[in-house]
């Protein structure tokens, strides 16, 4: 089915294309496919819907490197894995997308390592912190959900076009749809809002991942970039910025609505590992089947008209090249 999407193009609006999709109204973990031979990275893997993401992927028999920043926490997590998959090869790996040396080390490390890449899960990310600034001098929201990111898909791209069928999957959120991109102030330096910052931050995940398949399509490259959001998860995500700010009531207000809005974290992974595992068309976007997108099985779901902005997409790919300084080389396909 894969071949039949590339040859249909993707000249056509991605809305035409998923509708053409039937729904997948009860698709769980079980219905995962055997991915035995497949080497997988989940970034911000020591927790909630990265864990989870890990922990599946190796259970159906994908070799798993999970990219944690804190290694205390992925070791518990480590062992979390194990636990649950005992016979799985799993392990984990220091990663800190706040900062771009990190980023250089690990994609080096892997590159040592392995021979190819086959998976990538951009799922890592911060909401709704206070006005931090990464390692690098970038806003802390844009620096690790985008840049970041952004950075590591670009110095893992040769192992993943070393791979047949490479996929990325970067994960976003509902929040694209009050996002913006303030091209003329990205870091926030004149005007923060946390919320604004994070929304800006998914609509990115959304460009990004939109234009990373329309570059490797008309690179002739075999890499097929979608992107997924989990809903309204019940996730650690939650309290990292009222943590930050130092907010108890912030904490326990989340902690309320993650009990009576929420869904599972096990159920908010859903659309992560379907968008990362099955058949799905080029440049499409995973969610939950529910209202409003915030609960239910994975399903193709819209993004915002934004999100689809080519003009913008161009112009966020040239400044986080030149942010970054990591450039995308696509490899040349042999004559036939």
């Amino acid at each position: 089915m894969r071949d039949l999407w590339r040859a249909a193009g993707t000249a056509a609006h991605p809305s035409t294309v998923c509708d053409r999709i039937p729904a997948m109204s009860s698709w769980t973990t079980s219905d995962l496919p055997r991915l035995d031979g497949t080497l997988a990275v989940v970034t911000g893997a020591n927790s909630g819907l990265g864990l989870i993401t890990a922990r599946e992927l190796a259970a159906h028999g994908a070799e798993v490197v999970m990219a944690c920043r804190d290694e205390a926490r992925a070791r518990v997590a480590l062992d979390a894995v194990r636990a649950a998959a005992p016979d799985a090869a799993v392990r984990t790996a220091s990663l800190d997308l706040a900062d771009l040396a990190s980023v250089e080390r690990f994609a080096a490390e892997l590159e040592s390592e392995a021979g190819h890449l086959d998976l990538l899960v951009n799922n890592a990310g911060v909401m709704a912190t206070p006005r931090r600034e990464t390692a690098d001098g970038f806003e802390l929201q844009l620096g690790t959900n985008h840049l970041g990111h952004f950075a590591l898909t670009g110095r893992l791209l040769g192992l993943l076009e070393a791979a047949p069928a490479p996929r990325v999957v970067t994960v976003s959120s509902t929040a694209h749809k009050m996002g913006r991109m303030r091209f003329d102030d990205l870091m926030s330096e004149r005007r923060y809002r946390r919320w604004e910052a994070y929304g800006q931050s998914k609509l990115a995940n959304l460009l990004f991942a939109f234009e990373l398949q329309r570059r490797a399509q008309a690179a002739g490259s075999a890499l097929l970039s979608v992107a997924a959001h989990p809903g309204y998860a019940a996730t650690n995500l939650q309290f990292v910025g009222p943590s930050m700010r130092g907010s108890g009531l912030e904490e326990r207000v989340y902690g309320l609505a993650n009990r009576i809005l929420a869904q599972s974290d096990e159920q908010g992974a859903l659309p992560l590992l379907y968008a990362a595992t099955m058949d799905v068309p080029p440049g499409c976007f995973v969610g939950p089947d529910g209202f409003q997108e915030m609960r239910g099985h994975p399903a193709l779901v819209e993004a915002r008209p934004a999100a689809h902005d080519e003009a913008a997409a161009a112009r966020l790919w040239d400044a986080s090249e030149q942010l970054t300084g990591v450039r995308y080389a696509f490899a040349v396909p042999a004559a036939a």
